[in-house]
C-alpha cells in the first residue's frame, strides 16, 4: 500500500490513512511518500503574487524532513518526490504493484482537483488498485456532525451551538506501534532546498519575532507541552490572547496545526486532560472555542465550494462596493509604509518572520477593505503568501468576514486604528519595536499620526484619512473580532478585469464592481 501525506497532514499520531494501512491484514508492506508539488512554490497567484514566500517553505520543509526522522525511529522512511502527485503516484504504484492508497480527503477545488486527476490516473492503468480517502484534520469528524454539511447552518453562533449540543469529537487514532516493511528496492531520498522547489531565497527569521518557529510533529508536540504544563500559561489564554508582543500571549499553535504537524484533536485532549489535573475556566474553553472556528471555516467552505474565492463571497445579498486595485495604496500596505505606525509595524512583521498576532490580522485587513478601500482578495492573496499558518479555509474565511462579504449578515467590520492601539499597545511597545526609525517620536504621534504628525525624513505621513478616527467613534466598529487564523488561494476568481502584474506593480487603479 501507498500512505500519501499532502501539506496539510504531516504527523504519525490521529492520521486515519497511516492507523489504517498499518492495520489492514491484507497489506503487507507500506511506502509513505510525499510530493514537494512546486505548483504551491513556483506558481503565482490570480494577482501575480507568489504563492509561497521563504519563511513558510522553510517550515514546510522542516516538518516533512521531522515526518521522515519519525518514521525511521519507527523502522521506516518517508520517500520525497519533487513531482506532481498526477504523475509520481501512478508511477510509485505502477513500480510496486501496490494494490490500496490510503490518503486524506481535501476540501477546496485547487487540492481536490489535484487527487481526482492523481486517482484517474491510477485507474485508467490499474483497475486492481483501491482509492481510500477519509476525513480528517478536524475536531468533528464530518460523519459525527449532526445533519448533512448542506444542512450545517451558515453563521457560526448556530453552527457552534449545534456541534456542541449534538456533536460528538472521537478519541484520535494511534501511531501504530510496529510499522510494516518498505518495499523492496525502495531508493534512498532527501528533502529539497528552498531553491529546489522555486524558492529564490532563504530568509532567516527575525530575532524580533514572537517565537521561533520550527516546523514538524516533534516541535508541535514540545509547544504544547511547554505551553500547557511547563509553563502553566493555558489557564490566561483568554485574557492575554490580544498582546502582541512576545511568545507566550498566545499558544502559537495555528502553524503546526496549518501544515498537520498537530491534530485538532490532540489538542483538545489536552484541554481535556489540563482542565481534569489543573483547572477548568473561561480560558480552556477559549481555546477550544478558537478551534471551534477553524472547524466551522472547514465546513463552510465544503458547503459554500468556490464561492468563498468570489468577489462577494457567501453573503445571501451583499452589497455591491466599489473595490479599488490601486498600486501605490496596496504596495504601501504591503511593504509596511501606510504612515500608520499600529498597521505598518504588523505588516512588517508579517514579512520578517511570517506571524502576526489574530489582533494584528483584524486591524490590517479591516484597514485594507475599509480605509484603503481596496479588493479585499489582494489582502487574503497576500497573507497566503507569507503567512507559516496559511491554511485556504481560515484564511478566505476570515477574509469574507472582515470583507462583509461572509455569510454572516453583519457587513460593517471597521477597526479603528486609534483605538485599538490605545487598547492593545498603550506604551507603543509594539509600534517601537518594528519600527524603529521612530522610536524618538511622542506615543500620541505613533497612535493618531493623522492628529499630530510625526516628523520624519525616513517615515511616510499617512496615505489616506481614517474613516473613523476618534478615539471612542464606535460607529460600526468591531470591539472584538473573528478568531482563528487568516489564509487564501486561487479558485474561480470572479473579475472584471484581467489578470494583474503584482511584481512590476502594475495593478490597474481603476474601480471595479
Amino acid at each position: 500500500a501507498i500512505v500519501w501525506f499532502k501539506f496539510n497532514d504531516l504527523r504519525l499520531h490521529d492520521h486515519r490513512p497511516l492507523h489504517t494501512a498499518h492495520t489492514d491484514p491484507s497489506v503487507t508492506k507500506v511506502l509513505h511518500v510525499f510530493f514537494f508539488d512546486r505548483r504551491f512554490s513556483e506558481k503565482k497567484s490570480y494577482f501575480n503574487i507568489p504563492k509561497m514566500q521563504s519563511h513558510r517553505a522553510t517550515f514546510l520543509r522542516e516538518s516533512v524532513l521531522d515526518l521522515k526522522n519519525n518514521l525511521k525511529s519507527l523502522g521506516s522512511d518517508l520517500f520525497v518526490s519533487l513531482e506532481e502527485p498526477e504523475k509520481g503516484l501512478p508511477y510509485l504504484v505502477q513500480k510496486y504493484s501496490a494494490t490500496d492508497i490510503y490518503t486524506h480527503r481535501e476540501i477546496t477545488s485547487e487540492e481536490r482537483a489535484i487527487q481526482r486527476n492523481a486517482k484517474m490516473n491510477i485507474t485508467s492503468k490499474s483497475d486492481s488498485t483501491v482509492f481510500h480517502s477519509f476525513w480528517g484534520n478536524t475536531l468533528y469528524d464530518v460523519h459525527d456532525l449532526p445533519c448533512k454539511i448542506k444542512d450545517l447552518p451558515r453563521v457560526f453562533t448556530s453552527f457552534r451551538n449545534l456541534v456542541e449540543k449534538r456533536g460528538s469529537i472521537k478519541k484520535g487514532f494511534p501511531v501504530p506501534t510496529i510499522l510494516k516493511p518498505l518495499p523492496d528496492g525502495v531508493p534512498e531520498s532527501s528533502v529539497p532546498s528552498n531553491a529546489d522547489i522555486g524558492i529564490s531565497e532563504t530568509i532567516a527569521q527575525d530575532s524580533r519575532g514572537v517565537l521561533y518557529f520550527k516546523g514538524g510533529e516533534t516541535q508541535a508536540i514540545k509547544r504544547i507541552a511547554d505551553y500547557f504544563w511547563k509553563k502553566d500559561l493555558l489557564r490566561t489564554y483568554k485574557n492575554t490572547r490580544n498582546e502582541m508582543v512576545g511568545g507566550d500571549f498566545s499558544s502559537k499553535l495555528s502553524p503546526w496545526l496549518a501544515h498537520g504537524c498537530v491534530s485538532p484533536r490532540y489538542v483538545y485532549d489536552e484541554i481535556k486532560r489540563y482542565e481534569k489535573e489543573r483547572i477548568a475556566n473561561d480560558s480552556t474553553y477559549w481555546l477550544f472555542f478558537e478551534m471551534l472556528w477553524r472547524d466551522f471555516f472547514k465546513f463552510h467552505a465544503l458547503q459554500q465550494g468556490n464561492k468563498i474565492f468570489h468577489l462577494y463571497g457567501t453573503h445571501p445579498s451583499p452589497t455591491k462596493k466599489n473595490w479599488s486595485l490601486d498600486q501605490n495604496l496596496f504596495s504601501a500596505w504591503c511593504d509596511g509604509r501606510t504612515g500608520y505606525p499600529l498597521v505598518d509595524a504588523n505588516m512588517r512583521e508579517l514579512k520578517l518572520t511570517g506571524f502576526m498576532s489574530n489582533r494584528g490580522r483584524q486591524i490590517v485587513a479591516s484597514f485594507l477593505v475599509n480605509d484603503l478601500e481596496l479588493d479585499w482578495r489582494l489582502g487574503a492573496e497576500y497573507f497566503e503568501s507569507y503567512l507559516l499558518d496559511y491554511d485556504v479555509c481560515s484564511n478566505y474565511g476570515n477574509w469574507n468576514y472582515c470583507a462583509g462579504v461572509g455569510s454572516d449578515p453583519r457587513e460593517n467590520r471597521y477597526f479603528n486604528i486609534v483605538k485599538q492601539g490605545l487598547n492593545y499597545d498603550p506604551k507603543c511597545a509594539y509600534i517601537k519595536l518594528w519600527l524603529p526609525e521612530i522610536g524618538k517620536a511622542l506615543d500620541k504621534q505613533l497612535l493618531e499620526p493623522h492628529r499630530y504628525p510625526i516628523k520624519s525624513k525616513v517615515y511616510p505621513s499617512p496615505i489616506v484619512k481614517l474613516k473613523f478616527s476618534a478615539p471612542g467613534n464606535t460607529r460600526n466598529q468591531q470591539h472584538g473580532g473573528i478568531p482563528g487564523m487568516m489564509r487564501n488561494s486561487n479558485r474561480n476568481h470572479t473579475h472584471t478585469h484581467t489578470p494583474v502584474s503584482y511584481t512590476h506593480l502594475t495593478l490597474p487603479t481603476k474601480r471595479i464592481v
